[in-house]
């Protein structure tokens, strides 16, 4: 099977702070509509990676290529205006706010319209986009509820949702089922990956939960000090002697 034109490119990424060199050696090509799962142990230089290829961390040097264009030296808005966007581990939602008014912001947001955002925020157009991400997401039960009150489950939803209303090419995603109970977590990724493959958005997910490595993606990347020590489908990778010895442990 011929593989599918990269939409990112990374070549020789580098990235030190002093002597300590937290990402080295990195290259990779990405096709759209890949699933990438990123998986190492705490410090081997995922969170590094992820902030590099979004904008919150310049690399020390390399090339990082999004469909042709450089983003290194862009910051995390133009990185997200390109079309690459991101959710995070702790999730960033207002939660004062209902999930609806969260949508809103992130729709007017999205629309790029300025200081006339809050003005569109109560459009006809807006609130038709507001009840089609919340229906496709499965939060259509809890649009009128205040964020504070909902569960960790449906708040990383919410955060989802959000990082998506910009239309993004690629998402990346930071341990998208930390803090979500064993009961809940098949059927939090089946509604994630759903909405995203019907948007065919391309993914990437940093997670610790090799139950959900296995089940949803169809790449690996795994870290160790900074490097990428195996880049193969999960079943060859959770086999890997080095990804057993150093990412997951022998007994998995």
């Amino acid at each position: 099977m011929t593989r599918a034109a990269p939409i990112i490119e990374i070549r020789d990424l580098l990235k030190t702070f002093g002597a300590v060199v937290a990402a080295k050696d990195i290259n990779i090509d990405i096709s759209r509509g890949e699933i990438v799962g990123i998986i190492g142990a705490n410090g081997a230089g995922k969170t590094c990676f992820v902030n590099m290829v979004t904008g919150y961390l310049s690399p020390t040097s390399g090339s990082i290529t999004f469909e042709g264009v450089e983003l290194v030296g862009k910051g995390p808005r133009e990185v997200t205006h390109a079309g690459i966007s991101r959710s995070f581990q702790v999730s960033q939602v207002f939660h004062s706010m209902t999930v609806a008014e969260n949508l809103r912001i992130a729709l007017a947001i999205a629309e790029n319209r300025g200081v006339n955002a809050l003005r569109i925020m109560e459009s006809d157009a807006l609130e038709a986009k507001c009840n089609d991400v919340l229906k496709r997401y499965k939060l259509e039960d809890y649009r009128d509820m205040t964020v504070s009150v909902l569960s960790q489950g449906i708040r990383k939803l919410l955060d989802i949702a959000m990082a998506v209303v910009s239309e993004p090419r690629i998402l990346l995603l930071d341990e998208p089922t930390s803090g979500i109970s064993v009961e809940e977590k098949f059927d939090f990724m089946d509604v994630v990956m759903g909405a995203l493959k019907e948007d065919n958005v391309t993914v990437l997910f940093v997670e610790h939960d090799m139950e959900i490595v296995e089940r949803y993606v169809s790449r690996v990347l795994a870290f160790y000090q900074g490097e990428i020590i195996a880049d193969m489908s999960p079943d060859k990778a959770l086999a890997d002697d080095k990804v057993q010895e150093f990412v997951i442990g022998k007994r998995h």
